[in-house]
């Protein structure tokens, strides 16, 4: 599993910022994430706090996870600020799935501003044990070597 991060697309974020608020208000830009692999699965967990549950948004095209959400100020309308450093605004975070994952059994749970996302391990990628099959060779009554006949190892035994 890779992330996907596009330098030209965190440069006209800072530009746009700059250009529109004068470099003064926080923009929403950042979701931190842990991500191990525990099992046959991996885990995901995304800090969101503040976010409303219901602005989540989780999408998977071909191999590619969106993770969306959107962070409303809590001021009502016509409130004079005298302090905002608590960044608001739309959270959008892509990450790349590989082959390996299940893509129809990923779980998402939202518990205490952090967004968790189990992602399971396809059937065709866990580990597995693999038969070794062993060619014995029999002599015929009269002592001639025949064609080989196929035995597993426990039959040889």
């Amino acid at each position: 599993m890779a992330l996907t991060f596009d330098p030209f697309r965190e440069m006209d974020r800072m530009a746009a910022r700059l250009m529109t608020s004068g470099g003064t208000q926080r923009a929403a830009s950042w979701m931190p994430m842990d991500l191990y692999r525990s099992g046959d699965h991996y885990v995901v967990h995304v800090d969101l706090p503040g976010v409303d549950p219901g602005s989540i948004d989780l999408d998977v095209d071909a191999s590619t996870l969106t993770i969306q959400a959107e962070r409303t100020l809590g001021a009502a309308d016509g409130a004079q600020w005298l302090a905002q450093e608590r960044p608001a605004g739309r959270y959008v975070r892509q990450l790349s799935l590989g082959s390996d994952i299940d893509q129809d059994a990923i779980h998402a749970a939202y518990e205490h501003g952090v967004l968790t996302l189990t992602i399971p391990v396809a059937e065709r990628a866990k580990p597995r044990k693999i038969t070794v099959e062993q060619t014995v060779e029999r002599r015929d009554e009269q002592g001639q070597l025949g064609a080989g006949d196929r035995a597993t190892a426990d039959a040889i035994s």
